[in-house]
């Protein structure tokens, strides 16, 4: 069947299923099968995939497909790494975002990926967030990816790729550009005044220089513009003692382990992965695609398919994005308890 307009009040997700040999396809089926109250799940995929999975995981239930002809059959092998399934894994996605933007879904979400196999295809690909940034003409130094658990929101300035690069791209105004696109996701979540804490990029934030220049020359200013453009904004702080405060609707990781790491140690297997600064809503899981839990050796679900959790949690936070949402105030003792996701 195909995706159709949802009716009112209805928020339609877009799936793209991931790489068709992992964990994409059942863990989107057993979502799209149980979705949230509101939410009306339109898997995009191969339908002879879907639909084996569908047979298996969710006998009965009516999906809403919206199929393509992505992957060859001699290609669907589960738990076999190949070049053809990261072909499918960005048409899968290149639909989904076709479908946001021409308003036949409200959010798409990502189910997980293998970027060896997407890179092996001979596609450049370093994560769904800069692909949805092409395929929506964001330049990439506009979008960032902000990791939402356990009450922590965290946006990343730079992401994958080595600690020498992402220092050499670091600038004043890309960080600039992570708190603009970090403050208007908070904003349109309801949150009028959202107060975003900056990590340093040194310990200590480079202790006034004694640990390094680098957060005198690139966060220290990058925060004065942020305050001078009304974002609350507040650091540049040591990440662990910014942290342990706890009293900031977001933050600024620098790198890319210094938002994963509290995020999977506080919440593993369970963190939604939100595209800010791109015009479209997009959430994905913040896992990989299990490949070698997909062989002819392993018959029995996956821990993280069983619990179709992980992809009903990047539905919830795509579907909570969709419409706006009234908050009191955005710091403080009353945003603490409500930071249970995004």
């Amino acid at each position: 069947m195909s995706a159709a307009q949802g009716h009112a009040g209805v928020r339609r997700i877009a799936i793209a299923i991931g790489d068709p040999n992992g964990i994409g396809p059942e863990i989107a089926v057993r979502a799209a099968a149980a979705p949230p109250p509101g939410v009306a799940p339109i898997l995009v995929g191969d339908e002879y995939i879907l639909r084996g999975y569908a047979e298996r995981f969710a006998p009965g239930a009516e999906l809403q497909i919206a199929p393509l002809q992505a992957l060859e059959r001699s290609a669907f092998k589960p738990g076999a790494l190949d070049p053809r399934a990261g072909a499918a894994t960005v048409a899968y996605m290149r639909e989904a975002v076709r479908l946001c933007l021409a308003g036949g879904a409200d959010a798409v979400v990502g189910c997980p990926h293998s970027e060896t196999a997407v890179n092996r295809a001979g596609i450049a690909f370093n994560g769904y967030t800069g692909l949805v940034a092409d395929l929506t003409g964001t330049p990439r130094e506009k979008s960032f990816m902000m990791l939402v658990a356990a009450g922590l929101r965290i946006a990343h300035v730079t992401l994958h790729e080595s600690v020498a690069q992402a220092l050499g791209r670091l600038s004043p105004q890309l960080v600039v550009e992570a708190g603009l696109a970090s403050a208007a996701l908070l904003r349109r979540l309801g949150i009028a005044e959202p107060l975003i804490g900056v990590f340093g990029i040194n310990p200590h934030a480079g202790e006034d220089g004694l640990f390094g220049d680098e957060d005198e020359r690139i966060t220290k200013p990058a925060v004065a513009e942020l305050q001078r453009r009304g974002v609350r904004a507040e650091g540049p702080v040591g990440a662990d003692l910014m942290l342990a405060q706890r009293r900031h609707d977001a933050y600024l990781a620098i790198f890319h382990d210094q938002g994963h790491i509290p995020i999977k140690l506080l919440s593993p297997l369970r963190a939604s992965a939100l595209a800010i600064g791109v015009p479209i809503l997009f959430s994905s899981v913040a896992h990989g695609c299990a490949l070698r839990h997909r062989g002819p050796g392993h018959r029995r679900p996956h821990r993280r398919a069983r619990n179709p959790g992980t992809s009903r949690r990047g539905l919830s936070a795509a579907a909570g994005n969709a419409l706006p949402r009234k908050v009191e105030s955005g710091h403080g003792k009353d945003a603490r308890k409500r930071r249970s996701g995004a």
